[in-house]
C-alpha cells in the first residue's frame, strides 16, 4: 500500500495521478484534511482517509498499512517542524515500511530561509528509526510563471533574485520523481538533490517572455522590502509575500540552482523546458 498525504494540493494530485498509471488503484490511499475535496479519487476507488497535521492522533490511524508512505510538506510555514515531527512519530508508530519526505534544494546549506524547517524535519527524520528517501525539491516553474500575466501588462518582470541562476522544473517533473521512489527499489537512505536540467535568470526570463508576446519585457531587480511592498500591492498575503521576496534573495546566493541532473536520471527523461512553459504561458 502507497499512502500520499497532501494529496489535494498541486503536487500531491500529480502524484496520485501518475501513480494510478502504475499501480493498482486498491493499492493507492489518499490522506486528507477534507476528504470531499478528493471526490473524484474516491470515485476512481482510491482509498481516502482523513487526517491532519495538526491532529496527531488522525495520523496514527491514516497512515495504518503503509508499505510506502508519501510525507508531502504542510504549507503552514513556521508550524511545519512540528507538524512534520508529528508525522513522522505517527508513521513510526502506524509501523509505516519507507517514509519519503519532500524537502528543499540542499537544505542544510540553503541561503533561503524556508531551509530551516525542512533541515530540521530532516535531522528528526533521520533518527526516527524509520527507513526514509529524502527528495530535496527545487523550485517549481510554476513559482515564476504566475508572474507572466502581470509583466506583459506592466512591461516587466519583478524581483530580487539578481543575475542568480534558476534552475526549476515542472511540478510534474518532481511528481515523476516521487512515484519512481515509491514504486522503485533500492532508494531507501538516499537524498536527491532535484532540480531542472536548464537554468535561467530573471532577466532572462523576462527576455523569453517578450520573445513569445512581441513586447518589451525587462526585468526590474528591487531591493527585498520594495520586492515585498510590490507583491503586497499586488494582492498577495503576507506570508507569500515574504516567502517570495525571500526566496528571491536565496536566489541571488546560487540558492535555486543546481546543475546535478538527479531529477533528470530519477525520471528517466529531460525535466520540462522552462522556456516551453513561458510560451505557453504567454500564448495562453
Amino acid at each position: 500500500m502507497i499512502v500520499v498525504t497532501g494529496a489535494s494540493g498541486q503536487l500531491g494530485r500529480l502524484v496520485v495521478s501518475a501513480l494510478l498509471k502504475k499501480v493498482p488503484t486498491n493499492e493507492i490511499a489518499v490522506v486528507v484534511r477534507s476528504p470531499e475535496k478528493v471526490a473524484d479519487l474516491a470515485a476512481l476507488g482510491v482509498q481516502v482517509r482523513q487526517g491532519d497535521y495538526n491532529q496527531p492522533e488522525s495520523l496514527v490511524a491514516a497512515f495504518q498499512g503503509a508499505d510506502k508512505l508519501l510525507l508531502i510538506s504542510a504549507n503552514e510555514i513556521g508550524r511545519r517542524f512540528e507538524q512534520h515531527s508529528a508525522a513522522i512519530a505517527a508513521a513510526k508508530q502506524a509501523g509505516v515500511g519507507l517514509l519519503v519526505y519532500t524537502s528543499l534544494l540542499r537544505a542544510d546549506t540553503s541561503p533561503l530561509p524556508l531551509c530551516v524547517e525542512h533541515a530540521q524535519t530532516e535531522a528528526v527524520l533521520r533518527t526516527a528509526g524509520i527507513p526514509f528517501v529524502i527528495l530535496r525539491n527545487g523550485w517549481y516553474t510554476e513559482n515564476y510563471l504566475a508572474s507572466v500575466g502581470s509583466a506583459l501588462q506592466l512591461g516587466a518582470v519583478f524581483g530580487s533574485a539578481g543575475d542568480g541562476r534558476i534552475a526549476s522544473a515542472a511540478c510534474v517533473d518532481y511528481a515523476e520523481a516521487a512515484v519512481a521512489v515509491l514504486t522503485q527499489e533500492n532508494h531507501s537512505g538516499k537524498v536527491y538533490e532535484l532540480a531542472g536540467d536548464e537554468s535561467y535568470s530573471l532577466a532572462e526570463f523576462a527576455a523569453e517572455i517578450a520573445l513569445h508576446s512581441g513586447k518589451n519585457i525587462t526585468y526590474q531587480n528591487l531591493p527585498e522590502a520594495d520586492f515585498k511592498t510590490a507583491l503586497l500591492g499586488a494582492g498577495l498575503p503576507e506570508w507569500l509575500a515574504t516567502l517570495l521576496s525571500e526566496s528571491d534573495v536565496g536566489a541571488s546566493k546560487g540558492g535555486l540552482f543546481d546543475d546535478s541532473h538527479q531529477l533528470s536520471q530519477l525520471i528517466g527523461r529531460p525535466t520540462t523546458s522552462w522556456k516551453a512553459m513561458v510560451e505557453k504561458a504567454v500564448k495562453a
